[in-house]
């Protein structure tokens, strides 16, 4: 994968059927969003600056967010209207993060890829356990604007010279990183945790399933007890805009643990991503 190429900082966004420029939004006081984090939001990767592309998984994207709302009892929003403002922004911007308040009303912000993302997908990175209950994430199902505990856990990983948190049960079963789905390899199989121990139905986690699935590969989807991580030989993590970042070391307590950010397993998991988005 090419290194991807510098973007324009935050100059413009879109928020509630305007396209605005700079980089303060007006809200009101009494807003939801801010004082209890209430809103709906999800974050994609545009390619080739097109929302249908099959990678950028747009429709999924929404429909994550549709469901979301379904369940939480709050207004559809105008579909149309974000759709005109994340094609505004996507020739600008590669990532776009599209939140959604309880009235409906909609902020459509751009960002950068990160600009050391190609050594991070070639070499890997070092992830940080996150002990402790100040790091669980609420209502893990849904990806809310209530996401203090996981940025918690990413602060408290860079204090330690890591560049992600991996989050845990009360029990001290592995979760998922901050940002992302956990992927393990050994003896031959892959492996990654069940969504019914309260992780985020990730939109890459499941077209990487679903490729999976189409190359009749078999996934074990059993609990990340701390007999299990230590069998991996390979482990990874993935995001809709990364989409896979290996895992080379694993700091927990005063341990560390080494696995091997071997590029084939990297590219079976790319390999089963894209032929997701073929399934689809």
């Amino acid at each position: 994968m090419s290194r991807p190429s510098a973007q324009p900082a935050q100059s413009c966004y879109w928020y509630a059927g305007q396209l605005l420029t700079g980089d303060r939004l007006s809200l009101p006081l009494h807003e939801p969003g801010l004082l209890f984090g209430a809103t709906v939001f999800t974050t994609l990767r545009v390619y080739e600056q097109a929302l249908d592309h099959p990678w950028t998984a747009w429709s999924r994207h929404c429909q994550r967010i549709a469901r979301s709302l379904q369940t939480f009892h709050w207004p559809e929003p105008d579909w149309s209207r974000i759709r005109q403002g994340a094609e505004k922004l996507a020739p600008t911007f590669p990532v776009l993060r599209v939140t959604i308040f309880p009235d409906g009303r909609e902020l459509i912000l751009g960002r950068s890829l990160p600009s050391h993302l190609h050594t991070w997908q070639t070499q890997g990175i070092t992830a940080w356990v996150a002990e402790g209950s100040d790091f669980q994430r609420s209502l893990p199902g849904h990806k809310t604007g209530n996401y203090l505990g996981c940025w918690l856990a990413l602060q408290a990983a860079q204090r330690a010279q890591a560049q992600e948190a991996i989050l845990l049960t009360g029990q001290g079963d592995w979760l998922e990183t901050s940002t992302g789905n956990l992927w393990g390899w050994a003896n031959g199989q892959w492996f990654t945790p069940p969504l019914d121990e309260g992780i985020l139905p990730g939109i890459m986690r499941s077209l990487v399933m679903q490729g999976f699935q189409a190359q009749h590969q078999t996934v074990q989807t059993a609990p990340w007890l701390p007999t299990q991580v230590s069998q991996f030989t390979y482990l990874a993590y993935t995001n809709s805009v990364m989409p896979v970042v290996p895992i080379h070391t694993v700091l927990q307590g005063t341990a560390s643990v080494n696995y091997n950010p071997d590029q084939d397993q990297t590219q079976q998991l790319m390999n089963a991503w894209q032929a997701g988005t073929h399934e689809t």
